[in-house]
């Protein structure tokens, strides 16, 4: 950590600063600065921007900072760390379209962030037990959700908190007596498994908190979001299902407590893309690609254009639609590098 310590000196302002923000001053200050190392520090990043006309003497706003594709992160290691990575989280690599490589130098950072995020919108993991039905994402190795759900049911601390994988009845078991005791719960789930458990098992859930990861993944037939939220909330007599945004690529997350309308933690901004000019941000209430600055990629990326089509609200709350067909991504990505 020493070396390391000499590059976050060196940038001016310590990991903890990156939590404390509390403006939009402070957050573009911070953002740019962030811009400013990785120009110098981050190759693939330098080389990404420098091929837009952007570098050092002219990016002053927000609004200039070139997104990198998410696509980089299958082909070239993004990383600007003085060290080696900690950990290396992988995508699960559906549809043929490569796996990407997200190589994190502080695993700190990332409990911070996933920790201060969940409790700012949920409050303490403590209050809570939690379930996590991730079968796609427990059966292989280095899926940053299970590394942040696995972390979540050990601070959850109670003795019904715990993964599951295909067993489904023992899952029904579990929410009934945890219903029964009237215990706040929360229930992480990727879409497709929750789809066959509230087929399977239809639980009346006052108790609980049913969120979505997102992803079919391949398993059923793609539905919209408010399909899916429909059948979740009649088969489990719930009024919102929640939803947890996050990528591989990214160290935060962002939360929607109903009607897939996410809010982001102060140390994350999404921005929305024109889909046919990707260096042109549109106003909010117009849909596009959605570009997040993510504080919490320090050592990576901060700035990532991702697959996703999205909307931007002036409150700076944003709605998912689903992914942008392959041939706006690869317009996207600008370069070969």
């Amino acid at each position: 950590m020493g070396e390391m310590g000499k590059e976050i000196r060196r940038m001016h302002f310590s990991e903890e600063d990156i939590f404390k923000i509390k403006s939009d001053e402070e957050f573009q200050s911070l953002a740019l600065e962030m811009y400013r190392f990785h120009y110098e520090n981050n190759p693939v990043y330098r080389t990404f921007s420098a091929s837009l006309k952007r570098n050092s003497g002219n990016v002053d706003t927000l609004e200039k900072i070139p997104f990198l594709p998410v696509e980089f992160f299958k082909e070239h290691k993004i990383y600007a760390a003085p060290g080696e990575p900690e950990m290396v989280f992988t995508s699960t690599g559906t549809g043929g379209l490569g796996t990407s490589h997200h190589y994190v130098a502080s695993l700190n950072l990332y409990r911070e962030s996933f920790l201060r995020s969940f409790r700012l919108f949920y409050g303490d993991p403590s209050e809570y037990c939690i379930l996590g039905l991730l079968p796609s994402y427990l059966e292989r190795t280095g899926s940053s959700l299970v590394y942040m759900v696995d972390k979540l049911i050990q601070l959850s601390g109670h003795p019904g908190s715990g993964f599951f994988l295909y067993n489904q009845e023992e899952l029904a078991e579990v929410l009934l007596k945890l219903e029964q005791n009237h215990q706040p719960s929360l229930l992480f789930g990727v879409t497709f498994a929750l789809l066959d458990f509230a087929e399977k098992h239809p639980v009346n859930l006052s108790s609980t908190i049913v969120m979505e990861t997102g992803g079919m993944k391949g398993r059923r037939k793609e539905l919209v979001r408010e399909e899916v939220h429909e059948i979740l909330c009649r088969r489990f007599s719930i009024e919102m299902v929640h939803s947890e945004y996050g990528m591989t690529e990214l160290l935060s997350q962002a939360y929607s407590k109903g009607k897939g309308i996410f809010s982001a933690p102060p140390w994350m901004k999404v921005f929305v893309r024109d889909p046919y000019d990707p260096l042109n941000l549109l106003e909010p209430g117009k849909t596009g690609g959605i570009n997040i600055i993510d504080l919490a990629n320090i050592w990576s990326c901060p700035f990532i254009a991702t697959g996703d089509l999205g909307l931007l609200h002036a409150d700076g709350s944003f709605e998912i639609f689903g992914r942008m067909d392959q041939a706006e991504i690869r317009g996207c990505s600008l370069m070969v590098l």
